[in-house]
């Protein structure tokens, strides 16, 4: 792993970071390699548009999820070099595409973490510049430093607006997404993009289509495992053993919550169980949830249209 995260550095620079890696304890761990990859990546003196992310996510971390899970780890040997195809094509990427607040972003940052490779944000908002060519010529120096950085993950989050092609900027966006969608099939790399997108209508029909990315999973709605799961993690956070609150009841309360709203919940508990001056308990969980209008309420119509969108058109990440 150390030996493919030097790549693309000269002799002196790959040299002095394995000796930096080895000096501390004598030893090449995992441990090391997070720091070779920041090291790398400051090494390239580019900023701007691509944003070195420091933590990444463990998938055990992840709620759900399991059929992303699988395929994820059918394709880590060939994106890392470990098996050939015999063509020798490398898993491009895929697109998460779902209901905001169940996890898209956090599951974007697991790939990473699940194949200890370094993980990279692209900054849509800061491609776009008042001089005519810039905003091209920022996104083809991020593209080509994601490749030097290979192999990582490149993560773009809400691409549907960052990359909305609309008429009031002189063609500049759809100059910018035809660059994309070029480097999308020609790139060679061990570059895995990672897309999340909410609104499905607001993407160019050439974006979604096979061969730009490998699979395009539907993330609903999380089920009863996955809310279980859930408030596993997140108990586990604040020092509270699940096994000690009714869970079974805890579910099926958050029927219908996102990941996010069921975060919330644990964390305004443990808020309202401090200043009482006690610990977190079923009761205020319940509290907290019985309090909580989730989105697929406040904004039933839509969700129900995703939901029903995606039924036949994508495949559920869980």
């Amino acid at each position: 792993m150390l030996v493919r995260n030097l790549a693309g550095l000269g002799r002196l620079d790959a040299r002095r970071l394995a000796r930096n890696a080895i000096q501390d304890d004598g030893a090449i761990t995992d441990s090391d390699l997070p720091a070779v990859m920041e090291a790398k990546y400051r090494l390239l003196s580019r900023e701007g548009v691509l944003q070195y992310e420091y933590e990444t996510v463990e998938p055990d971390q992840v709620a759900g999820f399991s059929r992303m899970k699988q395929w994820l780890g059918t394709r880590r040997p060939f994106f890392l070099g470990e098996a050939k195809t015999p063509g020798g094509a490398l898993p491009r990427g895929l697109l998460l595409l779902g209901v905001q607040g169940c996890g898209k972003s956090l599951a974007a940052r697991s790939v990473a973490g699940a194949w200890g490779v370094p993980l990279l944000r692209f900054d849509a908002g800061a491609l776009y510049d008042k001089f005519i060519g810039e905003s091209e010529r920022h996104l083809r120096d991020a593209l080509a430093t994601a490749e030097v950085m290979a192999p990582c993950v490149l993560w773009i989050d809400e691409i549907e607006k960052g990359l909305s092609t609309g008429d009031g900027d002189q063609g500049t966006s759809k100059r910018l997404l035809g660059t994309l969608l070029t480097w999308m099939s020609e790139q060679r790399r061990a570059v895995f993009l990672v897309a999340t997108a909410n609104d499905i209508s607001a993407l160019p029909p050439e974006l979604v289509r096979k061969g730009r990315f490998d699979e395009v999973f539907f993330v609903d709605l999380p089920g009863p495992s996955a809310r279980e799961a859930a408030l596993r993690i997140h108990l586990s956070r604040h020092d509270a053993d699940p096994d000690r609150f009714d869970l079974a009841g805890l579910v099926a309360r958050s029927e219908g919550f996102s990941g996010a709203e069921i975060e919330q919940a644990v964390v305004s508990a443990y808020y309202a169980a401090h200043a009482g001056g006690a610990g977190l308990c079923d009761a205020g969980l319940l509290a907290e949830l019985e309090a909580t209008r989730p989105l697929s309420v406040l904004m039933a119509e839509p969700v129900a249209q995703l939901r029903h969108w995606a039924q036949e058109r994508a495949v559920p990440a869980d």
